[in-house]
């Protein structure tokens, strides 16, 4: 039977040969940049030394796991803050790209669905160097259009950005607007394989437009939302490192700072590379745990998983 199987596995790679020759770049790519690299890890269990190099580097052991976790009361604040953050992101964001994405299904007139995606996808493309500077400026004390509108009401100017609960508001609000939409064409392009005689049906029964998507159009894209709800529990240590850095001062450490702000500040800035590889590789296992539970969950509630 493995004998059988095995050999139509082979004509089939066979048949599409020039298929798989197409997906080897993509294999040399990740195998060079992605899985090469991964030697480097080691560094997160040694005393690591730029003369020494990786391998010559005296071997520690979970020592700096100890430091992490033992000593660096830093840390907890930071993971935390991340959690929240990045909590904040799942339930709005996520939620967002959804509703967005069914809103802009029950539009009918094309030129004017067509507008509206594209003005939704363009905010995707603007790094958050550009963003974070347009921030800045509308939410300045003194030049800001924002303040400049609330003096004219004859409020009290806000410098935003300092503001612990202001600054996670614009957190999440900047990020919904730079990454809704684009976060939308995944689920639009599952309401677009949606059987049309469902809706047909439904109409004939009566059913509103909105029982419609609640009734059709979210059970049939059920499995992708719970594929995509994974991926992001995967990512749920990674709170926006670009974002963070560009607009978070040492006023809003105590709620911003992040695992990936704060790696990059032991690592680069104090040249503690060990103690930041090992907070990497934390956030990774930990990421990779939270991918295999959710996993299992999202199957044993009849969805599609990952595998």
């Amino acid at each position: 039977m493995n004998g059988v199987s095995r050999g139509t596995t082979w004509r089939m790679y066979k048949k599409h040969k020039f298929l798989f020759m197409m997906l080897l770049p993509a294999l040399v790519y990740m195998f060079i940049f992605h899985y090469m690299p991964m030697y480097g890890i080691t560094i997160a269990f040694k005393n690591f030394n730029f003369s020494k190099g990786i391998w010559g580097s005296d071997w520690i052991g979970l020592d700096n796991f100890e430091r992490l976790f033992g000593t660096s009361s830093s840390f907890l604040r930071v993971l935390r803050n991340t959690l929240v953050i990045s909590g904040m992101k799942l339930v709005i964001v996520f939620s967002g790209c959804i509703v967005l994405a069914l809103l802009i299904n029950e539009v009918k007139a094309k030129v004017f669905k067509r507008v509206v995606q594209n003005i939704s996808y363009l905010p995707h493309f603007i790094s958050w160097v550009i963003i974070g500077s347009i921030l800045v400026e509308m939410l300045s004390l003194s030049r800001g259009v924002v303040n400049q509108v609330i003096e004219m009401f004859g409020g009290t100017p806000i410098y935003f950005l300092t503001e612990k609960y202001w600054f996670l508001f614009i957190l999440v609000s900047s990020d919904m607007w730079q990454s809704i939409g684009w976060g939308s064409i995944i689920y639009l392009a599952a309401i677009s394989g949606v059987d049309p005689a469902l809706y047909e049906s439904a109409r004939m029964d009566g059913a509103s437009r909105i029982r419609q998507m609640i009734s059709i159009t979210l059970p049939c894209i059920a499995n992708v939302v719970a594929i995509m709800f994974i991926l992001q529990i995967g990512n749920i240590l990674s709170a926006g490192f670009d974002q963070i850095f560009n607009l978070y001062n040492f006023r809003v450490y105590e709620v911003a700072d992040i695992i990936d702000t704060y790696a990059y500040r032991i690592g680069l800035s104090e040249g503690d590379f060990s103690l930041s590889t090992a907070v990497s590789l934390f956030k990774n296992v930990f990421g990779l745990i939270l991918v295999i539970i959710t996993n299992y969950v999202a199957k044993r509630l009849g969805h599609t998983g990952l595998w």
